[in-house]
């Protein structure tokens, strides 16, 4: 039988990132809410029945894979990324090959059966930041040899660098930053992280002038720097988010009332910042952006905190990956980049994706987990003062 108090004395981690879980959440049911009226309209049914049969379920989904993964001890998903490794790189090349070709990008596969969608760059990312914190924790004793340590950890940031690339640049790119964050963190030699950076910007240039979408990418970095000579077309997301932030002011129009929710492609993902702005105004704006902050702040701590090198570039990566996201969807939403097709972690509209970012969450929360267990032996082996111990110099080996 269903038992709430059990189920919270089993709910361990960092308290804020429940609470910043719980909140986006919320947020996210009433902006999509508001958002997908028009798309509800044009496919003849009420909003209601839209937004729970696509989103409540998969946010509610979301909690229970974050308090599921969350349980699950962060060791164990030293041995699942490679796995995951090894499903994604060959689904990356099928997804070019054969994926749903939407917006001019193969980026989806379809699923069997269910019939549902998802993009396997959000299940390689998942992949690439927990085998890059494996692979990086293991080498330690040999972090600075070229072939045993840093020949195979820059071979698999490049490989998924360039097949992700391909299909999705913005994605990629924020993918490679993340992974050029945790080889420092990692203790790569700055000379080889720089090789590793030529080598992102040849492959950058290569997709950029030769591959697939060169057209689309040069049509959007024009109409991003010089919108002025582009025809209106090229300019319509972005000059109608502007719109939705201009006529927000500093209290917004109220939930339920955007104008722009109409006009806008996609405003329940890409461009659902503009849309929370537009209805609760620069405060609602600012608050998404506090939440935000707060998240890597409390996710830092957990990575200073925690006594084992996995988990501490594990928690890393996946919070970097995540705070990054958010705030190049944002940026985009207020005219700071170019439009990209980034969706707002917890708060977009987005099935599959709201599930593998959820996951992300449920691991940093492992981690949080871990390092509450381990303070309270320590506090209770030193007459209640806690440890603050923070990793320095070297990196422990992986227990």
């Amino acid at each position: 039988m269903f038992n709430i108090n059990t189920l919270l004395e089993k709910t361990k981690g960092d308290r804020w990132i429940w609470l910043i879980i719980i909140m986006l959440s919320m947020i996210s049911v009433m902006a999509v809410y508001s958002a997908t009226g028009a798309i509800a309209y044009k496919k003849g049914v009420t909003v209601e029945k839209y937004l729970l049969y696509k989103h409540v379920i998969f946010v509610l989904l979301g909690i229970a894979m974050i308090y599921i993964a969350h349980l699950l001890d962060y060791k164990y998903y030293a041995g699942i990324s490679k796995v995951l490794m090894i499903i994604t790189i060959p689904l990356l090349i099928y997804t070019l090959i054969f994926g749903s070709n939407i917006n001019d990008a193969s980026r989806w596969v379809k699923i069997p059966v269910i019939n549902l969608t998802f993009q396997t760059s959000d299940l390689a990312k998942l992949a690439l930041i927990t085998f890059l914190a494996r692979m990086l924790t293991r080498k330690q004793e040999n972090i600075k040899d070229v072939k045993k340590a840093f020949v195979p950890i820059m071979g698999s940031v490049c490989v998924v660098f360039i097949l992700i690339a391909l299909a999705n640049l913005s994605t990629a790119l924020m993918l490679f930053g993340v992974s050029i964050l945790l080889l420092i963190i990692g203790r790569i030699s700055i000379k080889q992280i720089l090789t590793v950076c030529a080598a992102g910007f040849v492959l950058l240039l290569f997709v950029v002038f030769l591959g697939p979408r060169r057209e689309t990418y040069k049509s959007r970095m024009n109409a991003f720097f010089h919108p002025e000579l582009q025809h209106s077309d090229k300019t319509y997301q972005s000059d109608h988010a502007k719109i939705a932030l201009a006529t927000g002011g500093f209290f917004g129009k109220g939930p339920g009332n955007s104008t722009e929710r109409n006009f806008l492609p996609h405003p329940y993902s890409d461009f659902i910042f503009a849309i929370i702005i537009e209805e609760y105004g620069t405060v609602g704006g600012l608050a998404i952006v506090t939440l935000y902050l707060v998240l890597l702040y409390r996710c830092v701590r957990i990575v200073t905190r925690s006594p084992k090198a996995f988990g501490a570039l594990l928690a890393a990566g996946l919070s970097f990956s995540l705070t990054i996201q958010a705030f190049a969807n944002m940026a985009v939403a207020v005219g700071l980049g170019p439009v990209t097709g980034v969706p707002l972690p917890l708060v977009s509209m987005g099935g599959t994706s709201m599930i593998f970012t959820s996951i992300a969450f449920g691991i940093i929360l492992s981690v949080s987990r871990d390092v509450e267990e381990n303070e309270g032996k320590t506090s209770e082996k030193n007459g209640g003062e806690k440890s603050n111990k923070v990793i320095v110099g070297e990196i422990p080996a992986m227990a």
